[in-house]
């Protein structure tokens, strides 16, 4: 007889259509193929029918396989029916399938007790009716496919489930970032000072929708704007209010606006606002309305008006300080010119007395431009270390004789605020011009107090860096600064005092000597109350020195030596330059004079032995007095010099050598001559050190 193929199921699997359900399978065990051949047979309509010749193949089948129902040969070789049933129960996969027993002997009670024991749920003895079997398998078959049915049902719906589950979690998931973007565009929108908004497109304008940001900008709510038609309006300063309503009523032409203006806020205070919007078309069926934004500029306005004044300021000074280098040349040459007659020929009274009202007025101008160069921070000064408590005797004894009896000074610093670096003279005059300012303030008579604290600042802010302060305070009681006017008082020239009573360099020059020594000047005062002017004053990191009398160079070695060094004067100014000169020979100085750097390089280059000091000016053209000085030194390292300056910035003179004499124009023959020696005597250690 032909053998049965076995795996059958599998080829039938192979051509189902991939909608249908899988036929189901049915586990044939017996020891006779021709049974196994029976079986297939009858049960080929039931379902597919895979056969196994021993309890071990079986088993070896529902390793891989899921079955409707197995028949199962009782007496088989090797591991009966009985210990396969019992192996097939113990597995997870398989305990739950029905096992129908074939048997064609075992018929007896015990024994089919003993196979409903090992798991059978029926009994089919050999030889069996067709019919019967088919009817019993396929009872089970039926079973086992509503059951898969059920399964997949059950799958279907807890995938239908899951994707419920899935499209809920994703709508919440989806509100959930919804109201996170809203909520953080909401606080972006907040930490803005601008609002949204959309108001009607006739007068008044009246308020529709404004976002709550309006509050933030003006401490009034949306429904403060919205409830009343012309509040917003209301509001506006009278001098911007026209404006606004002319730049909205041009809307509906333009299709836009934009317009700056100020609102009273709910403090009490006017803002300054940027409004500006579009007109909608109405196409929605609603009226056209105006929407835009509202943005706080108040803040930027202040810091382009601070920029502006220091714009202002710092072109002032530029000019000034040109202005400074020029004046200073021509009192220089007039007040040498003046030592000359005076030392050329006898004066009668009238004309001494004429040559001495010249120099008076050529040192006014030189005290001018000396302010004029203090506003323009291009003063040279001199900062050291010193305690402020020590300037308490000389204030006292400059201000008491010229306040008079109705105003009281009253010197409130002592030992406990920290040294400061500072041009200890250039303070005093500050002071004394401050002190002044206050009691032309007080007609009636009142106190000024003069006091000290230390500070620290931790983050620069507009007008001090970072670090350790003193600032001294010189307050009064008097009329006080309009604030109109209270940014005007340090700009040069700018005065309420009547004319010939002040230039306005006052508090101008005080501001470029603080600005030029680190510090600033902060002003606060109120209208018949009073005013407070701070001079911040840097820490100094050093001690201050113990006084000491600095010996008159100059003249001890002009009056010890007959010998006079030969000089190389260097000045772009002619009259200046050639007045110098013959002060100089009069003086016994072999003069040689160069009208710029680039001449005196070349006299240098030329005959660098014929010259025992250089005078030189700092600012010329191309070549400066710095430059020549290196050029020097690059020949004879010891070679004495000096430099005359009309004005320049620190960082320039900073950069000259440290053994080299600094004078300013307009100089007196005496600060020459000791600048001159000075630079003489400096270069003597240099020669024993190299000697």
């Amino acid at each position: 007889m032909q053998k049965p193929p076995r795996n059958r199921v599998r080829k039938l699997e192979a051509v189902q259509s991939a909608e249908a359900p899988a036929r189901s399978r049915i586990l044939a065990v017996d020891d006779d193929e021709r049974n196994l051949l029976a079986i297939s047979e009858v049960l080929a309509a039931t379902g597919d029918v895979i056969c196994a010749q021993s309890g071990e193949e079986a088993l070896r089948y529902l390793l891989k396989e899921d079955f409707a129902v197995i028949l199962l040969d009782v007496l088989m070789p090797g591991i009966d029916g009985y210990e396969t049933a019992a192996l097939i129960r113990q597995r997870e996969q398989s305990k739950r399938t029905p096992i129908i027993f074939l048997t064609a002997i075992n018929k007896e009670e015990a024994h089919m007790l003993r196979g409903y024991d090992a798991g059978a749920v029926d009994y089919v003895f050999k030889p069996f009716d067709p019919i019967m079997l088919r009817s019993k398998v396929a009872v089970f078959v039926e079973l086992h496919e509503k059951r898969l049915e059920i399964q997949r049902k059950a799958a279907a719906e807890q995938g239908l489930l899951a994707q419920a589950l899935q499209a809920q979690k994703d709508k919440l998931q989806a509100e959930r970032a919804l109201r996170s973007s809203e909520e953080r565009q909401d606080a972006i929108l907040r930490s803005l000072p601008v609002c949204f908004h959309a108001r009607a497109a006739e007068p008044p304008f009246a308020a529709r929708f404004v976002t709550k940001g309006v509050e933030r900008l003006t401490g009034f709510s949306p429904d403060d704007l919205i409830s009343d038609p012309a509040f917003g309006l209301s509001r506006v300063h009278p001098e911007d209010r026209s404006r606004l309503e002319q730049a909205l009523l041009e809307t509906k032409n333009t299709g836009f606006y934009t317009c700056e203006f100020r609102w009273l806020c709910a403090d009490g205070e006017y803002r300054i606002f940027l409004d500006q919007g579009v007109m909608s078309d109405g196409s929605d069926g609603e009226k056209p309305e105006i929407l835009g934004t509202l943005l706080d500029v108040t803040e930027r306005r202040g810091l382009e008006d601070q920029l502006l004044q220091s714009q202002r300021l710092d072109a002032i000074g530029k000019l000034t300080g040109g202005l400074a280098h020029d004046f200073n040349n021509l009192l220089a040459a007039i007040l040498s010119g003046l030592g000359l007659l005076e030392r050329r020929g006898t004066l009668d009274d009238q004309a001494r007395q004429i040559v001495d009202l010249m120099r008076r007025s050529a040192k006014q101008g030189a005290d001018l431009v000396t302010r004029m160069l203090a506003f323009s921070r291009r003063q040279t000064l001199k900062p050291e270390a010193m305690r402020l408590a020590a300037l308490g005797d000389t204030m006292n004894g400059l201000v008491a004789p010229v306040l008079g009896g109705l105003i009281r000074f009253d010197w409130q610093v002592d030992d406990a605020v920290w040294p400061v670096h500072v041009d200890a003279g250039q303070l005093e005059l500050a002071l004394m011009n401050l002190v002044f300012n206050a009691r032309d303030a007080m007609s009636s008579g009142g106190t000024i107090t003069v006091h000290a604290q230390n500070r620290s600042v931790e983050n620069r802010s507009e007008d001090v860096l970072a670090g350790d302060y003193v600032v001294l305070t010189v307050k009064d009681t008097g009329s006080g600064i309009a604030p109109d006017i209270l940014a005007k008082v340090i700009e040069p020239f700018f005065t309420t005092k009547p004319v010939g009573k002040g230039t306005g360099l006052g508090l101008s020059t005080v501001y470029g000597f603080m600005k030029q020594s680190g510090g600033t000047l902060r002003i606060e005062s109120a209208v018949d109350r009073g005013t407070a002017m701070q001079l911040w004053l840097p820490r100094s990191v050093e001690e201050p020195a113990n006084p000491s009398l600095e010996a008159d160079i100059g003249h001890t070695l002009l009056d010890a030596s007959t010998d006079r060094p030969s000089i190389l004067l260097i000045d772009d100014s002619n009259v200046l330059r050639q007045l110098t000169a013959e002060s100089l020979r009069q003086r016994g100085f072999e003069v040689t004079c160069a009208g710029g750097g680039a001449e005196a390089l070349a006299m240098i280059e030329r005959a660098p032995d014929q010259f025992d000091v250089i005078v030189t000016d700092f600012a010329m053209p191309l070549v400066t007095g710095v430059d020549v000085i290196r050029f020097a030194r690059n020949l004879r390292s010891d070679w004495p010099a000096v430099i005359i300056t009309g004005y320049a910035d620190q960082e320039d003179i900073a950069d000259r050598p440290a053994d080299v004499p600094l004078l300013g124009k307009p100089f007196r023959d005496k600060d020459l001559l000791d600048s001159i020696f000075l630079a003489v005597a400096n270069a003597e250690p240099r020669k024993i050190k190299a000697g």
